[in-house]
């Protein structure tokens, strides 16, 4: 665990300040769209972070909780007020996925001393390892399954309250369900890697069934 001086705390402090800032745009009543960068900017201090060489599982839960303070933020605003949009909801949060998935491959390369103990590494990307045995504090573990499953739900929740009682034919439906093949894969793999395939098939039929029941058919006469 790498000792944290003045410099990175105040830097630390800085950036998250700056996130906040993206978090609470609209209170700013600018009517601008810039809230959504929150998604992006919370990258900037959770790799700060790791790079100062501290646990990369740590690094990654504030990431994911940040990502889950700013998605329920957005999905208050779509049922509240219907300010949100779902799909600048999504475009930022795949945007911000795919960044930080580029930032976990650069950054290892880049940083001599970065912590990487307890990170597997796929092709050219590192991911934290939750599987790995005493490396990672169990209360660590536990938070970071608890906060990634909870934003794949966050993620569900604004797109089903967008469509609810809308006409939408059932190739949509698996269009959907196809966009969230892969983190459905990987929450069953945080869980029960062991049954990866049958836990993806469930929640996808659950999914299935719930977009039946809120959803109307595209043919069906108005």
């Amino acid at each position: 665990m790498a000792e944290l001086d003045i410099n990175g705390i105040i830097i630390l402090a800085t950036l998250f300040v700056i996130f906040g800032i993206f978090l609470i745009f609209d209170l700013f009543k600018r009517n601008e769209k810039y809230g959504y960068l929150a998604y992006i900017v919370a990258i900037i201090p959770v790799n700060c972070y790791w790079a100062l060489g501290y646990d990369p599982l740590v690094a990654f839960l504030i990431l994911i909780i940040l990502w889950d303070i700013t998605l329920l933020r957005d999905t208050i605003g779509i049922y509240l007020k219907k300010e949100k949009e779902i799909n600048a909801i999504l475009l930022f949060l795949t945007l911000a996925v795919l960044i930080q998935i580029i930032v976990s491959a650069i950054l290892p390369e880049v940083m001599d001393e970065l912590q990487v103990e307890g990170t597997e590494r796929y092709l050219y990307f590192w991911f934290p390892d939750v599987h790995a045995e005493g490396i990672f504090a169990n209360s660590v573990v536990i938070g970071f399954k608890v906060s990634a499953t909870l934003l794949v739900f966050l993620v569900i929740i604004p797109l089903l309250l967008d469509i609810k009682d809308e006409d939408v034919p059932l190739p949509i439906f698996i269009l959907i369900i196809g966009i969230f093949i892969v983190p459905f894969l990987y929450i069953a793999y945080l869980w029960l890697p062991e049954y990866m395939g049958v836990l993806t098939f469930l929640f996808s039929v659950i999914l299935f069934v719930v977009l039946l029941l809120i959803t109307k058919s595209g043919l069906e006469k108005k």
